[in-house]
């Protein structure tokens, strides 16, 4: 980035993912002197590992052999086709990329694999994606998945790049790998709260017969839209702010008189009037209809919790200082 000037470097970052933009900003604020024979000798490393890349691509291995036998030798020929192989199969170590595939495709892709492996994808995956391809899949491999996810703790990078590597001749490329550590009962709590009601509550009961105290760990960190009565008044406030009205009205049909209440409480006379009105105008609701705005709710109220806005279950050891 610094041998080839600023207009070229600056066209290059606008290109790039914000985190190799950091990562490429430090390491050339820490670069030392940089002798010019070592610049040309690494300008034209890279044109060459540029030239292999591209000849691997029209035409394959054998292909690259051959136009970079003619070019430069044999040795180096063998070496730059080493180091290529060598960042693709490190491009297959990641399966963070799985992150773009659909749920869909992943849940046929995945219809054989073993169950430890698709708690491994699924811990790659956002709360999100990783419920639709829960949905997806058997319901008699579900709870087992779930399981063995929650009990995930850290999984090695050679694992992983042995997963990632079959699953790339399957899929398309799947990026690098590194070692990443995952809480797992946490995040299976986060993906059961995505799912219908009664779908989490399959899936919890199959677990509890199994293993009942990973099933109350599960229980304790899940969050519901009935849970909102521990949310302070103030933290109700925020929220109401940030949540459709008509979402509101749906997602209160069914609630507790104590929870309705706790909301009522925190708005308006003429906001209450108002969503009360709205709630009698819907009539006969389906419940599957009244779950998903209780879980687009609880998804809003559990995204201001992580920016900071909101408390939802404020400790009770917790002291007010003024």
């Amino acid at each position: 980035m610094v041998l080839i000037g600023d207009d070229a470097a600056s066209a290059i970052y606008r290109s790039l993912p914000d985190k190799e933009v950091q990562v490429l900003t430090r390491e050339i604020a820490e670069l030392d002197y940089v002798s010019p024979e070592l610049a040309a000798h690494v300008l034209q490393e890279y044109n060459r590992l540029t030239l292999t890349q591209e000849y691997v691509a029209q035409g394959g291995l054998e292909y690259a052999n051959q136009l970079l036998v003619k070019a430069f030798g044999d040795d180096v020929a063998r070496s730059l086709l080493d180091q290529v192989e060598r960042t693709q199969e490190a491009q297959a170590g990641n399966l963070d990329s799985l992150q773009k595939a659909d749920p869909q495709h992943l849940a046929k892709f995945l219809d054989r694999e073993h169950p430890q492996t698709i708690a491994l994808i699924v811990a790659h995956l956002e709360a999100k994606q990783a419920s639709s391809l829960l949905r997806l899949l058997p319901d008699n491999q579900r709870a087992d998945i779930v399981r063995r996810l929650a009990e995930m703790r850290q999984f090695s990078p050679e694992m992983a790049q042995r997963i990632s590597v079959v699953l790339n001749k399957k899929l398309e490329s799947l990026g690098q790998h590194r070692q990443r550590g995952y809480a797992g009962v946490k995040a299976v709590a986060e993906l059961l709260n995505r799912l219908e009601p009664q779908e989490g509550k399959v899936i919890l009961e199959k677990i509890e017969s199994d293993d009942p105290t990973l099933a109350v760990s599960i229980r304790n960190l899940m969050y519901a839209f009935e849970d909102l009565l521990t949310a302070p008044d103030a933290s109700i406030r925020e929220l109401l702010a940030q949540v459709d009205k008509k979402t509101l009205a749906l997602a209160l049909k069914n609630a507790s008189d104590e929870l309705k209440e706790h909301m009522f409480r925190c708005m308006s006379s003429r906001a209450v009037e108002m969503l009360k009105e709205d709630m009698d105008v819907l009539g006969p609701v389906r419940s599957r209809e009244v779950g998903r705005s209780q879980q687009d709710i609880v998804g809003v109220a559990r995204k201001l919790e992580q920016e900071g806005k909101i408390v939802l279950k404020p400790e009770q050891e917790d002291e007010i200082v003024v």
